[in-house]
């Protein structure tokens, strides 16, 4: 693969032919502000062709990896698209990349703050053009990581996990359930996971 660096924020733009580009979405309106000073919540998917891959969180042990229709969520809000390279592979490739990755973005291993939609974003970037996403798509994250130590327990455990067998035990006993961070962020609407098993 053929690269030439761009003065333009210091992309690396490939001899491939076929543009890749990271949508974000806005996980909150409160994004409006705190984008300004390089701050915000956002969702984010990557786009090759008319296809977005992005990655979300269930209780399977199987890919998280899903497809999607580029610049929609039915959850997110739009916020916008960058031109992150190009690569040369073709449609059958890319889905082949996404399985592979797929092995490492299991639904049960999403985490908001270690392994979340922006770091699988990242990763499948680089492997399609060498360019990383920018620094402020997952700022908050590093943050997060950077402070983990004074994270409430609550946050740290962002695991995907089955809540049925304590929410029934609080339903028996008349308890209300507490708010928890517990990845009950709603996600889009998953409409195709990768099946590793093909």
């Amino acid at each position: 693969m053929l690269c030439n660096k761009s003065s333009q924020n210091d992309v690396v733009l490939c001899s491939g032919s076929v543009p890749v580009y990271l949508n974000v979405y806005d996980l909150t309106s409160i994004n409006g502000c705190s984008y300004w000073v390089g701050l915000g919540i956002y969702h984010s998917g990557v786009q090759v062709n008319d296809v977005e891959y992005a990655f979300g969180a269930h209780e399977s042990p199987s890919s998280g990896i899903y497809e999607g229709v580029p610049k929609r969520s039915e959850s997110f809000k739009f916020r916008k698209s960058i031109l992150i390279g190009k690569t040369n592979m073709r449609n059958g490739e890319v889905r082949d990349l996404m399985k592979e990755l797929g092995a490492e973005y299991r639904g049960n291993a999403y985490h908001l703050i270690t392994k979340n939609c922006n770091h699988f974003c990242n990763d499948a970037c680089v492997k399609l053009t060498g360019n990383h996403i920018p620094n402020w798509v997952n700022r908050l994250a590093r943050i997060g990581l950077m402070l983990n130590c004074i994270l409430p327990v609550t946050l740290k455990s962002t695991k995907v996990r089955d809540h049925t067998i304590e929410d029934k035990q609080m339903q028996h006993e008349g308890k209300k359930k507490p708010l928890t961070c517990d990845s009950n962020i709603s996600l889009p609407l998953m409409i195709e996971y990768f099946n590793l098993d093909d």
